[in-house]
Order: C-alpha cells, then structure tokens, then sequence
C-alpha cells in the first residue's frame, strides 16, 4: 500500500507562520521562447520541494531567478512573508539562499579551497577556509580534497565542490539544479542523508532532479512544469514513475528496445597500458586491458575520480602518450595521433564536460558542428556557413532539441537540449568507434529514452561503442558487457546479463579477484 504521506514529512507549519519562499506570478521572456509564465509555488520550513519537469521546461531560469542570477519581467518574491527584490547572487546569499547549478561555477586555474574562499562573504582567511572544507566534506560524506586544482578534477568531484561550497553557508534555502546527476548510488544516499539532517533542522531545498525515483525517495512535495507553466502539484510519495512522467513529458517514455548483441571483428583495444597521471592530482592507469568489438556496447562503472577520465582522454587522443602497441582502433596503432587523426579513423567522442569540451558556449549551434564534423569545412580552410547551419538544424530536428535554431548560443540551451545536441553530432556522423561519458547527464526520461535508443540503434549498425558513466540503472539496461575501474585499474569484464549491482557496487571499491583492494590486502598481510 502507497503511504499516505512522506516517510520523512517535516513538521506541519504553525498556523500563521510564513512559507520560507513564495512565488507569485513570475514570467520570463527571452528571444525567442517564454521560459517562465505565470509560476507561482511555496516552499515551507523543513520541506525538500521537487521541481520537475522536462528539459526546456523552465526550471532552472526560475530558480535563477530565485537566486538573483535572472531577473524576471513580472511577478513577486516573498522571503519569509515579506516582498523582496533579488537583485543579485550577494543579496540572495545575505538572505540565506545558496544554489547549485548543474553547470558549474568554479574557476579552473583555481584549488577547490580558492573557489570556496572566492565565494564567501566573511572575512575568514585561506588557511580557515581549507581547514573548513575539510570539516564539512567529512560531516557530509562528501570527499574533497582542497589543495586540488579544479582543472584536475572529474564533473563528479566538481559536483561535490558544489555542494560542500553551498553547504558552507548553513543556507535557510538551498537550490539544487541535478545534484546527484554524477554521483554514485553510494554518495546519492549520503546526500539524502544530508538533506533531510538540514531539513529536520529548517532549511528548506528546492530540488530540481530528472530521476523520478529519487524525487518520490526524497521530496515532501512537488511542482510540475511544462513550457514554462505549472501542471501540477503533487506529493510524490503517492505517484508512479508513469504518473510522473505523464504530467513532466505528457506520455510514458517508450520502453527501450533492444535485441541481442551480435559481436563482430575487434575494433578497439588496449593492451597492458600503463600511464602515470598527467598531474599530481590525477590518476596513475594500471594495466588496462580493454577489448570492443563491432556491434556491442561495453560499459564501465566506477566511483568518479577512480580514471576514467584519464582513460577517456588516452583513447580519445586528448592525452597521447599511450605507448606504442598499447592502443589499436581497427587495427592502426594510435601511438601519438591526435584526436583529428583518430575521428578520421572513425573514431568519435562526447566528453563528460558539456561546456568547455563539448561545445564552446559563445559560439552558436552551428559553429559548434566544426569542432568535430568536417562535412562543411572546404578547401584552403573556407568554411561552408549554409552546409554548416543545415547540419545544425538537421541536428535539432532529429534529436528533438528545444533551441530557437541554428544561430542558438550553445549556452543558452537547457543542460539536457545541449546534452542531446552533442550526442546528436557524433551519433549522426557515422563512427565506427564511439566513446561516451555520462551519457543521460541531467536529461529527462522522454530524452534519456531517446539518446539510449539511438546508441543501440547505433550499436546494431555494427559501430563499437564504450560508455561510462555513475548510473548503474542505465549500465544495466544499454550495454552488452561491464567492467568496473577502480584506483586506476580495470576490473575483467562481465556479461551485463549475468552481473548484479552488489557485484559491480563491490567492484568499484576494487573488491573484484585480483583487484587493487585485494592486492592491498594481501600485503598489508
């Protein structure tokens, strides 16, 4: 039987206490789309509020707007019951609002303590700073290492300098926009944990998230946007995941379908790499032995920060220092290619970063195509700006992209509208090899349902595909085979048929036979 209310309600509100925030009315205009029309919602004392709705839908301009980074045309915010203008990110910070964002805000040349010290407002000094870091990434289970520089970090280990930065602050609101989109299921639980030790003591979080599972675990309540209106008010304990979808997207996304892998000729493979990290902060790779064939979908698995963007970046040719005869791709030696050289093998990739890697953000949609299409790029290094808009809007067309066209600023699409657009390119170009990271990154169901469709559509045309990513769910239903890397070594692989998530949940503390806990193990022996 569904429970009637949230396992972990907050306290009612007294009568006449005020709703820490409330929205009246507020709209958006931009160019070319509505982003917010009319929206009008409250967030009690205590209470983990869901916003959900698809991507383009207008969350995350609406909690912009709470936070001071957007201003809205019209409407009224209410702080604790009295009217007020945000004007900025400072005021809503001496208010006692922090946010989130699903695209970072941290500065690269940086440690992750100068970010942190950048974004307060009190007069502690550096040393206090990284000493305080410290301190709440413990309280928290969220491991941060403040000395780092950012630039070295994988987006799970930013995402968690994200959240330890807000936390810092003991907000009375605090606005999270896909906090655990790269998270482990492990960190996730430490997280809810989290919030509902700041909830049970006032706080109350806006929370924006695609995974339905995690709203109806989590939130008390939940406010349903779709082109920018409000739909719906729920409590989600008493929704279905189908529910759910029918008011976020308007249908249930359709199931996936997949037939078995049919294997054919090696394609990609790695022989006994070993490769010490680029930087003091990265990760050594040890012995990595990797096999892809045409035709399947090898996924692997991993706490983030454990090399997988190392290893991403040695295959892709980002890093090309892989020895000769550790990497083959259809039987060429990749010894010192670049990436140019690789795409032109067949090799394609979408990286784990969105902005900075995958896409320029001041550059629009089309010019975005020739970072790694050459299909309008002419003789003497003319550039062929039609073919290139063409591409773009044919691009927009197939993977249901929400932008006003081809002339879009990559940065003004919603996370999940870019996410399709630079999975779209690569798919779309044909690769005979494609490497993945994180997929479904802050996208939603109807969005995931298609990117996934698409690589196995991908996959029964014969290319080879390698996906990463901290979602075991979507491990489990796209690939054919699973390692798990950990401490920079790679586990053997395993049918995905036969794996379990307590498998591969042990795997990735390197608990596999012969895995780097066991090898310490014995010799702490």
């Amino acid at each position: 039987m569904m429970p009637l209310t949230h396992p972990d309600a907050p306290k009612a509100a007294q009568p006449g206490e005020a709703p820490r925030l409330e929205l009246r009315g507020i709209g958006k205009q931009y160019p070319a789309v509505r982003a917010n029309d009319g929206i009008s919602l409250q967030v009690q004392p205590g209470q983990i509020h869901a916003v959900l709705g698809e991507n383009g839908a207008g969350k995350s301009t609406l909690m912009k707007i709470v936070y001071g980074a957007v201003q809205p045309d019209e409407g009224e915010i209410l702080w604790n019951g009295r009217p007020v203008r945000i004007g900025n990110p400072h005021q809503a910070r001496a208010l006692g609002i922090a946010m989130v964002f699903q695209h970072f805000s941290l500065f690269d040349t940086l440690t992750v303590a100068e970010n942190v010290w950048l974004g307060l407002d009190d007069r502690a000094t550096l040393a206090e700073v990284t000493e305080a870091v410290q301190r709440v990434s413990r309280e928290y289970r969220l491991e941060v290492q403040p000395q780092r520089p950012v630039h070295t970090l994988s987006v799970g280990e930013r995402q968690r300098v994200e959240i330890v930065r807000a936390l810092m602050t003991r907000p009375q609101l605090l606005i999270l926009d896909e906090p655990t989109s790269v998270l482990t299921p492990q960190a996730v639980q430490s997280l809810f944990v989290t919030l509902r030790q700041l909830a049970g003591e006032g706080c109350a979080i806006l929370y924006i998230s695609h995974k339905l599972d995690e709203i109806r675990e989590l939130c008390h309540h939940c406010t349903v946007l779709r082109g920018g209106r409000v739909t719906g008010e729920v409590d989600p304990a008493r929704e279905t995941h189908a529910s759910l979808s029918r008011l976020m997207i308007g249908a249930e996304p359709p199931p996936l379908q997949r037939r078995p892998a049919q294997p054919g000729s090696l394609a990609l493979q790695v022989r006994a790499l070993t490769l010490p990290a680029a930087s003091a902060f990265g990760r050594d790779l040890e012995h990595i032995d990797l096999a892809v064939h045409a035709g399947e979908i090898v996924g692997i698995a991993g706490v983030s920060g454990n090399g997988q963007q190392e290893l991403m970046a040695v295959l892709s040719g980002e890093d090309p220092r892989g020895m000769p005869g550790a990497l083959h791709l259809l039987g060429h030696d990749l010894a010192g290619t670049s990436p140019r050289q690789r795409r032109q093998l067949g090799l394609h990739a979408v990286p784990e970063e969105r902005l900075g890697r995958g896409a320029v953000p001041t550059l629009s949609l089309a010019d975005n195509t020739l970072l790694t299409r050459a299909e309008a790029l002419g003789r003497g290094g003319w550039l062929h700006r039609r073919r290139m808009r063409t591409m773009a809007q044919a691009l927009i067309a197939r993977f249901q992209v929400k932008a006003s066209g081809a002339d879009a600023l990559a940065r003004s699409l919603s996370g999940g509208n870019l996410q399709k657009f630079i999975v779209g390119r690569e798919i779309d170009a044909g690769p005979r090899v494609l490497l993945v990271s994180q997929p479904t990154w802050g996208v939603d169901v109807g969005a995931a349902a298609q990117i996934r469709a698409e690589l196995l559509r991908l996959r029964d045309q014969g290319c080879a595909i390698v996906v990463v990513s901290e979602e075991l769910d979507e491990l489990f239903e796209l690939t054919d085979r699973l390692h798990v890397i950990a401490r920079g070594r790679l586990s053997p692989s395993v049918a995905t048929s036969e794996a379990s998530v307590e498998t591969i949940g042990q795997w990735m503390s390197g608990l596999w036979p012969g895995g780097p806990a066991q090898e310490h193990a014995h010799a702490a022996a």
